[in-house]
């Protein structure tokens, strides 16, 4: 999932008491004042899941681990290749029919086929087998040797090895890998929840479809190219997308939708080389001071954009998504003391009603030097990397005229190359625009039919009400699989919030994985009976 801004670092004295307030947040009764739900009615796979991950949990672990020692960043071809066939004999190993669907120039989407005689729907589950880049130095360890450790890194927990481990395995340990936890481990426990099913002899309510990427993770952009190429092939009634965390109490966590992004480098420029600061310090034009200055009018510190009309186009939240939204555990101020900072942006509002915003997110910086290699240099041109969150009915088109309207409205001229030198000398402030592509956001309705029975079908696999969230925070390119509004798409996390996705030390915890085999199973067996 496209998050470029990590969020670790794990806290140590104020984490005790931080992850006690999570922790609270478990329970029903933890809403906001309401009164407890009752409990829904267990499911019958979730149990058979259960009972079979017991007494199979170290076979498990060890398949997840044989798939995470397979290198997997999207630029790397032959790996890549090796990805698709250990995913691809993995399904096969279960009776799924897989073949891989090729577009030029892009990994191969490994897609498998599994039919249910009888079953009225069909529906397509997603995951992607690529993952992050890596810097080995920053990682306790090699990134693709899966190591089980019994906790985390930072509170110094020692390595397991597998061939000692017994179980039952501790459900807080937790297993460390590139992609241990994005995207890999639900690929691991969709086959496990196969065969929980098979073994319990459960079958599937519903024709069910594996649809797993190859460059989730450069931005997917020859996703539409593949739904477009096999569209055929891939007819489908939904589409249940199993990629990002569990909600920061650690109860379980459905989306709706996801926001958009659109990426922008902007620079300002100042005179044509470096100027000694003393002889023309205050008057050549100082592009960092002219940048931030910019950036300072189009963002406020408490996070709302100033941009005129940037929230124009927003759509108005429906009433049950704002009871959704009311209804979600409040976690900001032990997530403010687990990170590190003692007051959040936003104005009072919660995370979570910041995410349903639109945000403009300052991801980097680049001008001059500084400590030792500091210098009293007024420097020729800075720039800044800046990502749009966008939220429906925003798209990359409509913010971008905003955008350079505002940047013109401040009295630059907009550019789209480096400047020569006559335009440099014609105009006395020149800002250039370098857009990413990017995508829009999108959204389900969380009352359509199968909203309701993914909605059902997870709490009667967790025992207890779930977490329901409109929108993500994180962007995916859900728009391309409701083509065009028409099809459902839920999002259906597992991971742990905790787990360094996309940092060095990556990780998924047990329990987790072991609570995302029984929610597959639900889903496999009950989605086609409601």
């Amino acid at each position: 999932m496209i998050m470029r801004s990590g969020m670790r670092r794990a806290w140590i004295s104020a984490g005790t008491a931080a992850i006690a307030v999570l922790l609270s947040a478990q329970a029903p009764s933890a809403t906001r004042g309401s009164r407890p739900a009752a409990e829904p009615a267990r499911s019958p796979a979730a149990g058979a899941a259960r009972s079979w991950r017991r007494a199979h949990e170290l076979e498990i672990v060890r398949e997840l681990a044989a798939l995470l020692s397979i290198p997997n960043g999207a630029a790397d071809a032959p790996n890549i290749e090796k990805n698709a066939a250990a995913v691809s004999a993995l399904y096969e190993r279960r009776g799924v029919a897989t073949r891989l669907l090729r577009v030029p120039d892009a990994p191969p989407v490994v897609f498998g086929t599994l039919d249910t005689p009888g079953a009225s729907e069909t529906v397509t589950f997603y995951a992607h087998y690529d993952g992050q880049p890596v810097d080995p130095k920053q990682w306790q360890g090699d990134p693709f040797r899966a190591v089980l450790r019994s906790g985390t890194i930072e509170a110094g927990a020692p390595e397991v090895a597998l061939d000692s481990a017994r179980p039952p395995l501790d459900p807080e340990w937790r297993v460390y890998a590139r992609s241990a936890s994005d995207d890999k481990a639900p690929i691991v426990g969709f086959a496990a929840a196969l065969d929980a099913l098979r073994a319990a002899g459960i079958r599937p309510s519903v024709n069910l479809r594996f649809f797993f990427e190859g460059e989730e993770e450069a931005g997917s952009p020859h996703l539409g190219s593949v739904l477009e190429r096999y569209a055929g092939d891939l007819r489908t009634d939904a589409w249940v997308l199993c990629d990002g965390p569990v909600h920061q109490s650690r109860r379980p966590q459905l989306f709706f939708g996801a926001r958009g992004v659109s990426g922008l480098e902007l620079t300002a420029y100042g005179p044509n080389h470096g100027l000694h600061s003393g002889h023309y310090g205050n008057w050549a034009p100082n592009p960092i001071v002219r940048l931030t200055h910019l950036i300072d009018a189009m963002r406020g510190e408490d996070g709302r954009i100033r941009i005129p009309g940037f929230e124009d186009d927003v759509r108005p939240l429906t009433p049950a998504e704002r009871r959704a939204i009311s209804a979600v555990p409040r976690v900001d101020e032990a997530l403010a003391a687990e990170l590190g900072f003692a007051a959040p942006e936003g104005a009072g509002d919660s995370l979570v009603e910041l995410l349903h915003r639109p945000a403009l997110n300052v991801r980097g910086f680049a001008a001059g030097r500084v400590g030792a290699q500091a210098a009293n240099v007024i420097v020729p041109e800075a720039t800044a990397s800046i990502d749009f969150r966008l939220v429906p009915d925003e798209t990359p088109e409509s913010i971008r005229r905003k955008v350079e309207a505002f940047v013109q409205a401040q009295g630059y001229t907009i550019v789209h190359v480096a400047p020569d030198g006559e335009t440099r000398r014609r105009n006395p402030k020149i800002a250039r625009l370098d857009w990413e592509t990017g995508y829009p956001p999108a959204r389900t309705p969380m009352d359509l039919p199968f909203s309701r029975a993914v909605i059902a079908a997870a709490e009667r696999a967790a025992g207890r009400e779930v977490v329901k969230m409109p929108t993500l925070g994180g962007s995916i390119p859900m728009y391309l699989f409701q083509s065009g509004g028409k099809t459902p798409v839920v999002g259906v996390p597992i991971a742990n919030h905790d787990n360094n996705q996309h940092a060095a030390n990556e990780n998924v915890r047990l329990q987790n994985l072991w609570d995302g085999i029984e929610l597959y199973a639900a889903l496999f067996a009950e989605l086609g009976r409601r």
